[in-house]
């Protein structure tokens, strides 16, 4: 998809060939937002989207991540190739993003965390959520261990958010939402939320010609967790979609996704004893027959201006192959 309307002469041709010499690049994004918003700045709004795709459509072949990983293996794939992909399943990648792809005629990959679907809430909105609706004034968050803040603007929350996501990270999950529930409990948020997608969603996704890739149960960095847990997550997110959707899902991606950082060799392995043919990491760079297809690189340029986008793409073709691409190994 996507070829039709690509030009005759492209560099982005020139530097990805069909064929053996192939290069995939595999965008990477979370959530279209219908407007910009201040509390989330590195997530584009429904026009900025639009332009990305326009783009995308026009300069590249676009194919889903599983059709697109077996023409690489085999040396078939089309020149100029690249994926559009979603990591967690959230609600507007069904109400805004999915129109504006159907649009320019494309599809794309959702990779989806099946424990927030149908009311969830991923802990890093729970903090976002609950420092946009707070009052203003004094807040005392010592006891997560993040400190004291002066809410009085946007300004003073977007930096109470950033300073509290930063702290929360790295956290084990469990006292991660131990916290997360106790700040939106006093913030007043709901217990359900309309912010992820439902199952009839992923369906309709689906019926769209959208492939649906697993991400985990509860998105935690599986490098945290035990072995148990590791192959829980990875199996158990694989065995929910395969009942939701009549088939399991065959792609598969890496919460986080830094190779090494965030996964392991171990989880590798999980991920491929689990029956996964594909997985996306977030290291950057492009794939090439000789990648690992169980840890494909993915980027997104985030440039504002569509010229500095078309080179930082060019640029991660030509320099994405080869070192620059992190993979750990699997262990024996």
């Amino acid at each position: 998809m996507g070829d039709e309307r690509m030009p005759l002469i492209s560099p982005f041709r020139m530097l990805s060939p069909a064929g053996a010499r192939a290069r995939l690049s595999i965008f990477i994004f979370h959530r279209v937002l219908p407007a910009p918003d201040p509390m989330q700045p590195g997530e584009p709004d429904a026009a900025r989207f639009e332009q990305i795709v326009r783009f995308v459509a026009r300069h590249f072949h676009v194919l889903p991540l599983g059709e697109a990983a077996r023409k690489l293996r085999a040396g078939q794939l089309p020149a100029a190739a690249a994926c559009i992909t979603f990591d967690d399943g959230y609600a507007d990648n069904l109400g805004v993003a999915a129109p504006i792809l159907a649009r320019h005629g494309v599809s794309a990959t959702f990779f989806v965390s099946t424990g927030f679907i149908d009311g969830g809430r991923m802990w890093n909105d729970t903090v976002i959520e609950a420092l946009r609706h707070m009052p203003r004034g004094d807040l005392d968050w010592s006891c997560y261990g993040v400190g004291r803040w002066r809410i009085d603007d946007m300004a003073s929350r977007i930096a109470a958010c950033r300073a509290t996501l930063a702290h929360l990270k790295p956290m084990e999950p469990g006292q991660r939402l131990e916290f997360t529930t106790d700040i939106g409990r006093t913030a007043g948020l709901p217990a359900q939320s309309d912010l992820m997608l439902t199952r009839a969603g992923i369906l309709q996704l689906r019926d769209m010609g959208m492939e649906i890739g697993a991400h985990t149960v509860n998105h935690p960095i599986l490098r945290s967790v035990s072995d148990r847990v590791a192959a829980d997550e990875i199996g158990g997110s694989r065995e929910t979609l395969a009942q939701w959707l009549g088939e399991a899902p065959r792609v598969f991606a890496y919460p986080n996704g830094v190779p090494g950082r965030d996964y392991t060799g171990r989880d590798v392995r999980l991920v491929r004893q689990a029956g996964f043919d594909v997985a996306a990491s977030t290291a950057k760079g492009v794939a090439t027959a000789g990648s690992d297809m169980l840890q494909l690189p993915r980027f997104t340029p985030w440039d504002q201006q569509m010229g500095r986008f078309a080179l930082r793409c060019a640029a991660n073709i030509v320099q994405g192959v080869g070192p620059a691409v992190q993979s750990v190994t699997e262990p024996a």
